[in-house]
């Protein structure tokens, strides 16, 4: 595929090259070889066990169910499970690391040759495919806090020892928003799957970014690594920054070096950590307190047939079971909790031909996100449920009330959660629908604006629009527009 994504420096054009390794958190209620618990935000070490402290002796029993959230996340990305994997020791040594040393999966990893189709374009149809290297199980490491005290640092183990997965891809992306869209998708596949929550504020998915730059038909660069990210807008960021360093760089006759660095967002900068080791570096060997992890048939394929819905096959599904577009169908299904309320709401649909089902996509993902936004709510937690925004549409669509209207509606059942049919009738504004009635209020506008009446008809045709608006706020905006504009034309011819 020819690379439309080639920046230009001072000394002509370059291409990016990115890789990412993503670490998304198993979704388990224990940790990866210990029974200790791993909620979020419990007080310091206290979700530690023996295992997690590396006290001697201590020995590693594998959790099944992070197994398993491996093999549904490695089917649900198109991998090949492998039936035989390994652990491996990889040695290196931080305060919060109390073994010395990070259980892994390097020689053999539980999933090879993978793949995640992103979307290039989100009005049409157009994906990039994104090859996937490897899923591997590992432990996480601690935290060390430094901002307690200007004289100590502080270590936490609560996240000691928690299973992780690391997805790497290939390097396929060649942009900052390719590599964002990709992390979006990701994260959108793992909650599907229930196998990562996802929650990147609390480090439940963060990247490490791979980013070297060359010349087109030129042998690649050399790359450099800025790890930890836990947004995608710093993705993006970080991305950006080191394409214009290191094309600065290197247009300046300087070299790259790999090495780890930091993003920092304040700044929007990035900042060396330290020169990036190789493998034999960490000196990896066989985890001589663990088996190997052989996996049969059966239970692969009971996995498999337990997989939901993803999102390709349910926007495909919405494409053409509802006649959407693919921006529309890309937004109902990004998230699993949005394409499941707007399904319910559905239901609850009197006409599902494309009109009707594109106006519940537009107050759905318009007057009910903006709502949601505003008070900070979930669709868990908002007083509007599917059924009545269903309703509020179905009002609209058989002309009881205009769709300017139903928007002072919403704004009332957000208030009281009372089903917008009770409240148009409380409130006295169903729709007129009657020609004779709306004839007599256009009757009285036009005799009130006789001179208007006649520089409508010597030309001026722009005061057709002032004529409709005094028929509506006369009725109240109760008139049927539509019966409105045709009555008036009639009259004013």
């Amino acid at each position: 595929m020819t690379n439309k994504n080639l920046i230009e420096g001072n000394t002509g054009l370059w291409e990016v090259v990115i890789g990412l390794e993503v670490h998304a958190q198993i979704a388990t209620k224990a940790k990866l070889f210990s029974r200790s618990g791993t909620k979020f935000g419990a007080e310091p070490n206290t979700q530690v066990s023996f295992v997690d402290a590396g006290m001697p002796g201590m020995l590693p029993v594998i959790n099944q169910e992070c197994v398993n959230q491996a093999i549904k996340t490695s089917l649900g990305l198109n991998g090949t499970v492998n039936m035989h994997s390994c652990f491996d020791r990889k040695n290196y040594f931080y305060a919060d690391l109390p073994t010395g040393y990070q259980i892994t999966q390097h020689h053999r990893p539980i999933m090879t040759e993978g793949y995640l189709d992103i979307e290039l374009n989100s009005d049409t149809a157009d994906t990039k495919r994104i090859r996937l290297n490897r899923l591997h199980i590992e432990q996480d490491a601690g935290k060390s806090i430094h901002d307690l005290s200007p004289e100590k640092s502080y270590i936490d183990l609560n996240r000691a020892g928690i299973g992780l997965m690391e997805i790497v891809s290939e390097p396929d992306l060649r942009s900052a928003s390719e590599a964002m869209s990709f992390v979006k998708k990701l994260r959108s596949m793992l909650r599907y799957m229930g196998t990562c929550d996802g929650d990147m504020e609390k480090g439940q998915l963060r990247a490490d970014v791979n980013v070297s730059v060359h010349k087109p038909d030129t042998p690649l660069g050399t790359r450099a690594e800025v790890k930890n990210i836990n947004s995608v807008r710093f993705i993006g960021m970080a991305i950006e920054h080191e394409i214009e360093r290191q094309i600065n760089l290197l247009e300046g006759g300087g070299e790259v070096n790999q090495e780890t660095r930091l993003f920092d967002p304040n700044t929007g900068c990035t900042r060396s950590m330290r020169s990036k080791e190789d493998a034999h570096d960490y000196r990896y060997f066989p985890e001589p307190d663990l088996p190997p992890l052989l996996l049969t048939q059966e239970r692969i394929d009971t996995l498999k047939n337990a997989l939901p819905e993803l999102p390709d096959a349910k926007k495909s599904r919405f494409m053409t079971d509802y006649q959407l577009s693919p921006y529309d169908a890309g937004v109902l299904v990004s998230e699993q909790e949005t394409a499941a309320f707007y399904e319910e709401a559905l239901e609850e649909l009197k006409q599902k031909d494309a009109k009707s089902t594109k106006l519940l996509v537009n107050w759905l993902t318009g007057e009910l996100f903006g709502a949601l936004n505003r008070d900070g709510k979930t669709l868990d937690d908002m007083p509007v449920t599917a059924r009545q925004l269903a309703q509020l549409v179905n009002l609209i669509v058989d002309d009881t009330i205009s769709g300017k209207i139903a928007k002072d509606v919403f704004v009332k059942m957000w208030e009281t959660g009372k089903d917008p049919e009770i409240l148009v009738d409380e409130l006295g504004l169903r729709q007129i629908t009657d020609t004779s009635a709306i004839e007599v209020i256009i009757d009285e506008v036009v005799a009130a604006n006789t001179d208007k009446v006649d520089e409508y008809k010597s030309g001026k045709e722009k005061l057709f629009g002032f004529f409709v608006g005094q028929v509506m706020k006369a009725s109240q905006g109760k008139a049927n527009p539509g019966t409105v504009n045709q009555l008036l034309k009639k009259k004013l011819s």
